[in-house]
């Protein structure tokens, strides 16, 4: 008996590992010791460049996006939210990126499948300046149904110890400025599904004119990258913290940069609320309070900023074209009260 026998073969993995070598390798930054296929990737910091270098890593997954991905037969777009959300997870901490790892795991390999995913991946590292050093491209029969895959990503990045944002610098009459997200970016998806395929009966390639896309393509948007709008605001120190909103919307992750004495008063009518995250209200009929739990809401990213370097933010983000809006500020808060406040309502008409 032979390995391919238990489903597992040694060839297929061997034509994935070179198609996507090419991929890999255009991202490498003067930093990447060696090439691929080390038993460890190196790397190494510019002594020149850095002072007191403070390493910031992080690690995330698709989540059940990837379920889309699939059912769509589009793999191109996922591995680039994998690394965007990972960049924004250390961007909140001051951090620019070094380097990126992978973790793909298959039922059964498909070397176009990994070839279209690490090329996403290698894009959106390219855009941001992080070398994609290496990974685990993993088939594993018995374990996933054929056809189907997970991915889970790896990152690390760097800051000067005395730029790191921490959130012990916020304070009251801190202006509150929000990015816009392009839709779910990578949560809430197993809610988003189960209401669109299960509860509607949709299909993905059906187009939903309350939301003016087919509903498989706007549930794939990509998760944006915030590095590049913000790269210089947080070089030149402007914001007191950044919150990415991820997995438990704006209550779930604005607090993580509030320190105690301190909350955030939102006004949920000061952004526009996308099509999209209105459709899946109406369909599970689903509260306010649910909805800001479970999704972004429209917003990707909130910047707290100090009132002095309001007026250069917003200048700066203007220059770039970029969208914001002002949702709140940061007042003083009781011990035990609720870390985030909200007045008017969420934009749902």
């Amino acid at each position: 008996m032979k390995y391919a026998d238990a489903g597992v073969n040694i060839a297929v993995a061997d034509d994935a590992k070179q198609r996507i070598r090419h991929h890999a390798s255009r991202t490498f930054t003067p930093g990447v010791l060696g090439g691929i296929g080390g038993f460890g990737a190196l790397f190494a910091l510019d002594p020149k460049k850095w002072k007191e270098p403070v390493l910031v890593s992080s690690t995330d997954g698709v989540g059940t996006k990837l379920k889309v991905a699939m059912a769509m037969g589009v793999h191109s777009t996922v591995g680039g939210d994998l690394v965007n959300h990972c960049i924004n997870d250390i961007l909140v901490q001051g951090a620019e990126p070094l380097f990126f790892l992978d973790y793909l795991a298959m039922g059964k390999l498909d070397p176009q499948v990994v070839e279209q995913i690490v090329e996403g991946m290698s894009r959106s590292c390219r855009k941001a300046g992080c070398a994609l050093i290496g990974g685990e491209t993993a088939e594993m029969p018995g374990f996933y149904p054929s056809g189907e895959y997970d991915l889970a990503g790896f990152i690390v990045g760097v800051v000067e110890r005395r730029n790191l944002l921490t959130g012990k610098n916020v304070q009251p009459g801190d202006t509150l400025l929000a990015l816009p997200s392009a839709g779910l970016h990578t949560n809430g998806y197993s809610l988003a599904r189960k209401l669109v395929f299960e509860v509607a009966k949709l299909k993905p390639d059906v187009y939903v004119a309350e939301v003016g896309n087919k509903i498989g393509a706007e549930l794939l948007k990509p998760h944006l990258c915030y590095a590049p709008a913000l790269k210089n605001i947080v070089a030149r120190g402007w914001v007191s913290a950044l919150a990415h909103i991820t997995g438990g919307g704006i209550p779930g992750n604005l607090p993580r940069v509030l320190p105690s004495g301190v909350k955030a008063e939102i006004d949920l009518a000061s952004w526009p609320v996308p099509a999209i995250f209105k459709y899946l209200a109406k369909l599970g009929r689903i509260d306010t309070g649910e909805l800001l739990q479970s999704f972004n809401m429209g917003v990707g990213m909130i910047l707290l900023v100090p009132p002095k370097n309001v007026k250069s933010v917003e200048a700066h983000l203007k220059k770039r074209r970029e969208k914001f809006f002002r949702i709140g500020r940061i007042d003083r808060s009781e011990s035990g009260k609720a870390r985030v406040a909200y007045s008017g309502s969420l934009q749902m008409q």
